[in-house]
């Protein structure tokens, strides 16, 4: 069966069941979860426990250089009409004394996941949350360093962050309104503190809802698929941003920026796989990062954006 399918299939049954998606839904699993095997642990919990911890990663920034001419390219594709804002993301190398396990144990996050000790994901990102024959979503963006002094109001008042926020919470407004009625911003550009390894960082966010059919549940392959890939981690317009981000990245995101979550059997929770650990096939670790990229950028702030955002939790 199909993605879609599979996930009607479940539904329809009121079956609970946990899934995840790839960037691009190439590969996807939905797995009941009286079936779910013990090399997947997830964790999404709205009231996580904050533990300190002092790991920090050992990290080698990748190449400003690089950066530096994916990010003009980009400008060109944004002074050309082309998109309007583009998620740029980037590996690094890090090097950690501990194992996947072992960091997925010690992350803070609302949404976490080890998947077959592959990758890891700790994510303060929700994708969708669909209850009472709502859904909802939380685009995120805009991030800034809380130990800068004012920075509430610094990143509120910027207008650059201020003019990304809003193509995003509008991307997401159009999403929703393909699968949902009534779709309505709730709450606009509100505030998260994140805790970010050795410091805090404060994250800009906005709640968006819309009405579901009484059935929902039937139709969860569609109403998922529909609104995938996620518009915080792809840009505006969405279909053409994504073609110029895969020929300026120049490599595969795979399950990083996809999505993971789990179905209960009354409700449905999921979240964006970024802050993201991958093993590669030597057995190297590689964190995968970004940020949104418009035509009021700055090519070392983005750079260091991306740069801060790698980090345990």
């Amino acid at each position: 069966m199909t993605l879609k399918q599979q996930l009607n299939f479940y539904g329809e049954k009121k079956e609970p069941f946990f899934f995840i998606i790839n960037y691009d839904t190439t590969q996807f699993e939905v797995i009941p979860l009286k079936d779910l095997p013990s090399h997947i642990k997830f964790q999404i919990s709205e009231k996580n426990t904050f533990k300190k911890h002092t790991h920090i990663l050992q990290k080698e920034p990748s190449d400003f250089k690089k950066y530096k001419n994916k990010f003009m390219v980009l400008q060109e594709e944004i002074k050309n009409g082309n998109t309007y804002l583009a998620n740029l993301t980037t590996t690094t190398e890090i090097k950690s004394d501990l194992t996947l396990e072992e960091i997925y144990s010690i992350a803070n996050a609302k949404f976490k996941l080890n998947y077959k000790n592959k990758f890891i994901c700790f994510s303060p990102e929700k994708f969708c949350t669909i209850k009472n024959n709502t859904i909802f979503t939380f685009p995120m963006k805009g991030t800034i360093d809380a130990d800068i002094p004012n920075a509430k109001n610094i990143i509120l008042e910027d207008q650059k962050e201020l003019a990304e926020h809003t193509m995003i919470v509008d991307l997401l407004r159009n999403d929703l309104s393909i699968i949902s009625k009534k779709v309505t911003v709730e709450k606009f550009r509100y505030i998260d503190t994140i805790n970010a390894g050795d410091k805090k960082l404060l994250q800009v966010s906005s709640k968006i809802s819309g009405k579901l059919e009484k059935n929902w549940e039937s139709n969860i392959g569609d109403i998922i698929t529909s609104i995938l890939p996620a518009g915080s981690i792809t840009g505006t317009p969405k279909q053409k941003t994504i073609q110029i981000l895969e020929s300026i990245e120049n490599y595969d995101r795979e399950y990083f920026t996809g999505v993971f979550g789990v179905y209960d059997g009354i409700s449905l929770q999921s979240a964006v796989m970024i802050r993201f650990i991958q093993k590669d096939e030597k057995g190297n670790l590689i964190y995968k990062s970004g940020g949104g990229i418009t035509c009021d950028s700055d090519l070392h702030k983005e750079y260091q954006e991306m740069c801060d955002k790698v980090y345990i939790p």
